[in-house]
């Protein structure tokens, strides 16, 4: 006999024992009851996977729920908030034990790693669909904003880039080796910069996560600072196993379109430059300055021969 959605609940999302001081009432009423301190900001974020566009249909589903959760609390990284509460909300095609099994044990993995309780959500009959909802805070007025970047201020990013667009990389679907094993990992479990984040609070000018690639998300931070910047192709921090799979020219494009990096990228005013590394050696996190915020509007990407190199694609676009 099929399991019926409170079935489903219980056994695999539900695990008795609150694990926040903070929540008052979690799952098991018709809504949970959290508290949120005094002096801070409430951050909410809120993404959709689906099946065939936001991972592959054939991925493990324990991946599928690291990432799922992963994903959506990158952005709560990006503001400079300390993670606390999400909500689930899954579509399944069919109730496989073994399926969701695996998938909380991925969801549970992170989100207990990060301190993260899961309060509430829904379950539903559909194609594979995933929506997590993530909350959390910020002391008051401090949260980290897209609008904030000022001429002169420098472009920093977290990490390495390009490396899960490389996973989906025709070519490599097929190859063999530990470096297409890396790249593959950097897709399906991406690990939010909580630490950089909340250590760029008072620091940065402005935040954005990586999810859409670089040329599209430091776009939405010139936009909406009114602002354009200056990158140097050849800073762009590039891992060893994307060195080693692609050629130079390609590895920098997904490292500028291809998305999926969740990395942070930042502006901050050059008199942070020492804050900027000395963040970098606390949180063992690498941080790359790659350009510079400029007041003529545009994004300018020039390479190593000072010529400009022109992007076909910017970015994900959802349609």
């Amino acid at each position: 006999m099929a399991l019926s959605e409170f079935e489903i609940i219980q056994r695999f999302f539900h695990r008795g024992a609150i694990s926040r001081q903070d929540v008052t009432l979690g799952i098991g009423d018709d809504g949970a009851v959290v508290r949120v301190a005094d002096g801070y900001d409430l951050i909410i974020s809120t993404d959709m996977l689906i099946s065939g566009v936001h991972f592959p249909a054939d991925a493990e589903p324990n991946d599928i729920g690291f990432r799922a959760l992963a994903v959506n609390l990158s952005d709560l990284a990006a503001m400079g908030a300390e993670p606390a509460w999400a909500t689930l909300v899954l579509s399944l095609p069919e109730a496989s034990e073994p399926w969701l099994s695996a998938f909380a044990r991925g969801f549970f993995s992170l989100a207990d790693a990060v301190s993260v309780q899961l309060i509430g959500g829904d379950i539903t009959r559909g194609p594979l669909t995933i929506t997590v909802s993530v909350y959390g805070s910020v002391p008051r007025g401090e949260a980290l904003l897209r609008s904030g970047a000022r001429a002169g201020d420098r472009i920093f990013v977290t990490g390495t880039l390009g490396d899960a667009a490389a996973a989906l990389e025709p070519d490599l679907n097929t190859a063999p080796g530990t470096h297409t094993q890396v790249v593959t990992r950097r897709l399906l479990h991406p690990m939010p910069r909580f630490i950089v984040g909340i250590g760029l609070r008072g620091v940065a000018s402005s935040a954005i996560d990586i999810s859409d690639g670089l040329a599209s998300d430091l776009g939405h931070i010139a936009e909406a600072s009114g602002v354009g910047a200056r990158i140097e192709v050849a800073s762009l921090p590039l891992s060893e196993p994307l060195g080693r799979l692609l050629m130079r020219q390609r590895a920098w494009e997904l490292a500028l379109s291809g998305g999926d990096d969740y990395e942070l990228c930042f502006t901050a005013p050059a008199r942070h430059e020492e804050l900027v590394a000395s963040l970098a050696h606390s949180s063992d996190c690498a941080i790359t300055q790659i350009g510079v915020i400029e007041s003529e509007l545009g994004l300018r990407w020039i390479m190593p021969d000072g010529s400009l190199l022109a992007i076909a694609r910017p970015g994900y676009r959802h349609f």
